[in-house]
């Protein structure tokens, strides 16, 4: 089963969603919060797979309740982000603190299913009509370090590679074709990069390229 919390601060909303996560066998949603400040209570006390994460809430919204459960060793789980905004730099700080990735509210009920399935597996989920907008806008602001000075420098010339392929968005399998290698050795280099790096997944992957500089806004290769 992939245990679910819900985070939000309309009742109306967690319902729905409690609703069509429910409707899967194999997805139990195990509790609900009206702000960020129960969502971490519960989130600890329960340990979910997933969390489902409001970006605003009253008090304690849910960027500063992402970044607390990401700096808890003893959290686990993921943290997947719902932004009613399709524009919205509220989502990128998300990214920033630690979110696995983020949808639209209005996302279908299938969609949705999908995203939680992903994000447990342990991968990122960028909505597809968020991603280049926000981080083209938020992300590649003028940098000044040195990619060679960061922890990049410790990466083979593949897992750069791979490392900027992911950056851009593309799928292990996409990734594949281009540098013609198999989707098992793409998720084996997506891991060292993970481990090397000390990151928690793709989209923290992403963030990291575009503000070391590694990867440039609209890079093709």
């Amino acid at each position: 089963m992939i245990r679910v919390l819900l985070a939000d601060d309309q009742a109306l909303v967690r319902s729905g969603f409690r609703l069509i996560l429910e409707r899967d066998d194999e997805i139990e949603v195990i509790g609900e919060a009206e702000h960020g400040d129960q969502a971490v209570k519960l989130a600890r006390e329960l340990q979910p797979d997933v969390v489902l994460m409001d970006v605003r809430m009253p008090g304690t919204d849910g960027i500063a309740a992402t970044r607390r459960l990401a700096d808890d060793p003893t959290f686990t789980g993921r943290v997947l982000m719902l932004t009613t905004f399709d524009l919205d730099e509220y989502v990128y700080e998300a990214v920033r603190a630690g979110a696995s990735g983020f949808l639209l509210k209005d996302v279908h009920p299938a969609d949705l299913l999908h995203a939680v399935r992903l994000v447990h597996r342990g991968e990122a989920l960028l909505a597809p009509s968020l991603t280049r907008r926000l981080l083209e806008e938020f992300v590649a602001r003028p940098r000044t370090g040195d990619p060679g000075a960061t922890p990049f420098a410790e990466l083979t010339e593949r897992e750069l590679e791979v490392t900027r392929a992911v950056a851009r968005g593309l799928s292990n399998a996409e990734i594949g074709e281009e540098l013609f290698l198999s989707q098992a050795t793409i998720k084996t280099h997506v891991t060292r990069v993970l481990t090397k790096l000390n990151l928690r997944d793709r989209v923290q992957i992403v963030v990291a390229a575009y503000e070391s500089g590694l990867v440039q806004p609209g890079a093709t290769r």
